[in-house]
């Protein structure tokens, strides 16, 4: 036995062998010290010979999905080992062979899938700026793949490889991964397989293609010219060929995409937005997924979540969205008589996938005809919604009669879950199958009547007749009835208080009985096979029907929340603009329970009012206006309507955001760096159709060089790039660019002072404002009163000595900055000495009249400096 483990463990290096003993899944060696470790299981050792054990640890068979999510989560590779053989016809040691080998992206089980999410495998390939990649949802079937290419590829490959998740990423042997700063987060995440180098070459992986699909060019699919994306696609089906030991027959077709078709929303800003995850818990409540999800099936949750990760940047496309929308709004009866039948519908896409993969049982088949079932029904009341869209949709909603029906002659209404538990397939299905279930229920019947007939014939009144596994039938008899016992009567088996016997007779009619049984069994499993594979074959039609119920749930579910939440459809222009009236933040809305969000107007147009700076202190609105303007036009262009009174939103292709930045200790990288990098990440990537959300820039560093650099990024963005920017800031001094920068414009948030407590009234008004109320928002978080006591009087001083006239810390005049672009700064600005100084026309004096300017400055410095001496003194005092 162990030779045998050591040969299969031999053909797959890297992965943890679960190899199949009895009633258990056992793991030994190394393999046994880590899933001990992983599961919390004890770790014992069994004897391989002269006194030589070896560690060991055990799952029972019926426990292995849970234990084999915890290691796939871990990212092991797990070869699960099964008994190919039936171990009563098996002379020797048991035949077995690795039947799968379950990989963090090959997962099949639908208790380790997230039913609203992809779980895609990876192929990578490439480098210096080209890269290949592909990406297969092994469980729907949905394979894509695409190129990327220019300056900043490796950018763009991160931002493409935290889009799609993967669980797995396979990449050359030998080859080192780059790809960017997410690059190297997916790198530390462990996600990367090395797979043979020579699996990526171009010839091989197309070979590979076309022997997959059948075809012999790849014209079809629109990869033939894409020698990285059909590589690394290439690839992917070579390790999934070797991986998973059977079928593929759900993956017929291949996807070829671009990524610069789609609003581009980088990592950063959908984690700062909170898109799909929520900055606290990681769940999914507080996020814009969480506020639109209204699908009624998970094939449609999976589906929003990639328009919403994917925006479109086509007018045209978007529209197209829209105008579904709208026509499903307006049909409130038969949007919900579809949605409730959706709710109803299986997930059809991932039962096809288990069907394709070899891996479906009964219960998935009958499944799967359930929902067909309720096809032509739900594909009338689509037809019937009045827009073009929903016409489409419901003419790829193919009831496939004919596999419904087949699954329903096939096999019985209410299946056993296991394929070897029997009575799978109903009666009157196949002949042969009714003819050895006749005769094992003729034998069957003769042995009930035995008993009694026995009991009459013998007058042995306590007489009974039995069955178990392992000695068949038998007739027993107590030992106080053993005179009694006929002369024909073979004894079988001694028990404590009594004898088993058999008869010839019995003897042949357990034979036919078992042996019809095992025929039984064996036929079953068969016509099942015939059955699965049948299905199997009409695979791609029946995605392609689960792909038009999935995008008219997500159009209802849009349709449903627009009626819900009061959203209205944008207007979508290519004109660089975003016109928000009345807008609200689509997930703080629904947060306020039983208080109303106080809606606020936005208005940014490239040509003349382009970049908005957005004062105010803090708590009174600014992130949230920032934000909420970034999410109404995502949720514009993925298709849904918006939350405001009326929109004009321009076509954007790239949104960016820098808000709360934090520090990342283990890479070594301060808050205020990270904060530079994204900022430049902005500066360098940022076109004139981006929209650009920065929130106070510069505030980790020193007032001086925060202010310098706040001020240089407005200018670059105003002069260079003339994107769409809301610019937020508490440098209230950076107010004064309205009055250099023409496209520049101020908009502040607004407060009520009553008395020492201020109230945030959460409306943007046009304007300035001139205070942070840092101190006030300092008092609502419960600053000790001393604390607050203290500062006030040391912001009155320090207010005081900036107002005093003269003094070498007065600001200079808004005319004085306009003049020499430089901003009014409130400290330690320069004095009247180094304005007299700079004034000095030191090239025409003479070396006498220098002096002379020079012993009168010298003068009035004494003079001040004595002034300044007796000021502090008296302030000490």
């Amino acid at each position: 036995m162990m030779r045998q483990y050591q040969e299969l463990k031999a053909r797959h290096p890297g992965a943890l062998l679960m190899f199949r003993l009895g009633d258990f899944y056992e793991l030994f060696f190394d393999d046994a010290r880590v899933a001990a470790r992983e599961l919390e299981i004890v770790l014992t050792s069994r004897e391989v010979g002269k006194g030589r054990r070896v560690p060991m640890c055990g799952v029972p068979h019926h426990a292995l999905t849970g234990h084999l999510a915890r290691l796939v989560e871990r990212g092991y590779r797990v070869a699960i080992c099964d008994q190919v053989e039936d171990p009563r016809k098996a002379r020797g040691l048991v035949r077995r062979e690795v039947t799968r080998v379950v990989t963090p992206g090959t997962v099949m089980d639908a208790a380790l899938l997230p039913a609203r999410e992809h779980r895609y495998l990876a192929s990578l390939g490439g480098g210096d700026g080209a890269w290949g990649l592909a990406a297969v949802d092994l469980s729907t079937g949905d394979f894509l793949a695409t190129e990327i290419r220019g300056p900043d590829a490796d950018r763009r490959l991160a931002d493409e490889l935290a889009r799609l998740d993967p669980r797995e990423i396979l990449v050359p042997a030998g080859a080192v991964p780059s790809g960017g700063e997410g690059g190297a987060e997916q790198i530390a995440s462990g996600r990367w397989t090395q797979y043979d180098a020579w699996r990526f070459d171009p010839g091989v992986a197309r070979r590979a293609l076309r022997e997959h699909f059948g075809v012999a060019t790849l014209d079809g699919f629109g990869c033939e010219g894409l020698a990285l994306a059909t590589s690394a696609a290439g690839a992917l089906v070579g390790y999934l060929r070797g991986t998973q030991q059977g079928p593929l027959a759900h993956l017929r077709g291949l996807r070829v995409y671009s990524s610069e078709s789609v609003l581009d929303v980088d990592e950063i800003t959908r984690r700062n937005l909170e898109l799909l995850r929520g900055r606290g818990d990681g769940g999914t409540r507080h996020t814009l997924i969480g506020a639109l999800d209204e699908t009624a099936t998970a094939m449609g949750g999976r589906l929003l979540r990639e328009w919403l990760l994917r925006p479109l940047v086509e007018p045209e496309g978007i529209a197209s969205r829209h105008a579904a929308v709208g026509a499903a709004l307006g049909e409130r009866g038969r949007r919900e008589t579809v949605r409730k039948t959706l709710r109803a519908m299986p997930d059809i896409a991932r039962l096809v996938g288990r069907i394709g993969h070899g891996s479906a049982g009964p219960r998935d088949l009958c499944a799967l005809r359930e929902g067909l079932n309720l096809l032509p029904a739900l594909r009338a009341e689509v037809e019937r919604l009045p827009d073009a869209r929903f016409a489409r949709l419901a003419g790829a909603m193919d009831p496939h009669a004919d596999v419904a029906d087949h699954i329903a002659r096939a096999l019985v209404d209410d299946p056993p879950a296991g394929l070897r538990d029997g009575g799978l397939i109903r009666e009157g299905y196949d002949p042969a199958l009714d003819r050895l279930r006749e005769a094992a229920s003729g034998g069957k019947a003769w042995i009930a009547g035995l008993e009694a007939s026995e009991r009459e014939r013998t007058g042995i009144r306590s007489l009974r007749v039995g069955f178990n596994k392992v000695f068949g039938y038998y007739i027993e008899v107590s030992n106080a009835n053993r005179h009694l016992v006929p002369e024909e009567y073979i004894r079988k088996q001694t028990l404590t208080g009594a004898e088993r016997y058999i008869t010839p007779e019995m003897k042949e009619r357990e034979a036919a009985i078992l042996g019809a049984e095992e025929r039984i069994a064996a036929l079953e499993l068969e016509l099942f096979a015939a059955l699965r594979g049948s299905v199997a074959g009409r695979a791609h039609s029946l995605l392609e029907a689960a792909a038009a119920l999935a995008e008219a749930d997500v159009l209802l579910a849009l349709a449903e929340g627009a009626e819900r939440w009061g959203y209205v459809r944008p207007e979508i222009t290519a004109e660089p603009v975003l016109d928000i009236r009345e807008g609200r933040h689509p997930v703080l809305e629904r947060l306020l329970e039983g208080e109303r969000f106080v809606p606020n107007s936005l208005s940014l147009d490239v040509r003349d009012r382009g970049l908005l700076i957005v004062t105010g202190p803090n708590m009174a609105g600014k992130s949230t206006l920032l934000r909420q303007a970034a999410l109404i036009t995502i949720m514009a262009q993925m298709g849904s309507f918006v939350p405001a009174a009326w929109a004009r939103i321009g076509v954007t292709d790239r949104i960016f955001t820098r808000v709360g930045a934090t520090d990342e200790i283990a890479s070594g990288r301060s808050t205020f760096l990270v904060e530079m990098q994204e900022v430049s990440r902005i500066l360098h990537g940022a076109t004139g159709r981006s929209l650009i959300l920065l929130d106070e820039v510069g505030r980790g560093t020193s007032t001086y060089d925060g202010m310098s650099l706040a001020w240089a990024v407005v200018e670059y963005l105003h002069d260079r790039i003339g994107a769409r920017t809301l610019f937020a800031t508490h440098f209230h001094e950076l107010t004064e660019l309205a009055e250099m920068l023409p496209r520049v414009h101020n908009i502040a948030m607004q407060v009520q002072e009553q008395g020492e407590r201020i109230v945030f009234l959460h409306t943007v008004a046009e304007g300035r404002a001139d205070r942070s109320y840092g101190i006030h928002v300092a008092r609502l978080a419960g600053i000790p009163d001393e604390v607050i006591a203290q500062a006030r009087r040391i912001l009155a001083q320090l207010e005081a000595a900036a107002a005093r006239p003269g003094e070498a810390d007065a600001p200079p005049t808004p005319s004085r900055a306009r003049r020499s672009r430089q901003l009014p700064l409130a400290l330690e600005l320069a004095s009247p000495l180094e304005e007299e100084l700079l004034d000095l026309a030191v090239e025409t004096m003479t070396p006498l009249e220098a002096l002379r300017v020079l012993a009168d400055l010298r003068e009035r410095a004494r003079v001040r400096r004595s002034g300044s001496s007796d000021r502090r003194e008296r302030r000490l005092q």
